[in-house]
């Protein structure tokens, strides 16, 4: 079911979100609707907390059009750096340049509860970072590497308009 996402001033995206205990057809539920929603927006991820349900639950869409759904999420290796536009289902219409790690391995559990590790790079690696941020209460707006680089996605044109598109849709 596509839910309605939260915008940035919701107080639920500011907490940090509950580590979940079982992975039971709730947890399975949650991960169908935040596909369904994340798809329907679209993006290229979504964590609970952006749909109000303050858990450990993320998707993430990579490159390679690849759907992820984990629980209890966590990055467990960073390597090196990349700088680019990110935006977010929560403040549409809105870019900014963010750095990240450039290769991160995330562990977490799937739907099924078995634990899986994700080794990812690039625009992937940057959607993971991006989802873990708001499972801990984090926004992109808090991570731009100057508040001059927020920008409406419609102020922009040619390739930093294709760049910043992009990454505010995945």
């Amino acid at each position: 079911m596509v839910r309605p996402i939260l915008s940035f001033e919701q107080p639920v995206l500011r907490e940090k979100a509950k580590k979940v205990t079982r992975i039971d057809a709730s947890i399975q539920r949650l991960l169908d609707d935040l596909t369904e929603t994340m798809l329907d927006a679209p993006g290229a991820g979504l964590a609970a907390n952006q749909i109000g349900v303050p858990l450990r639950v993320c998707v993430v869409k990579g490159d390679d059009k690849q759907i992820w759904g984990l629980v209890n999420p966590e990055v467990v290796k960073k390597e090196g750096v990349q700088v680019g536009y990110e935006g977010c289902l929560s403040y549409p219409g809105w870019v900014g340049e963010v750095e990240r790690a450039e290769t991160v391995v995330v562990k977490g559990r799937n739907r099924h509860g078995k634990e899986i590790r994700i080794k990812s790079n690039g625009f992937t690696a940057r959607a993971f970072q991006h989802e873990l941020d708001h499972l801990d209460g984090v926004l992109f707006t808090d991570r731009l590497t100057s508040l001059d680089t927020l920008r409406r996605v419609e102020e922009l044109a040619g390739e930093e308009k294709e760049e910043a598109v992009a990454a505010a849709s995945g």
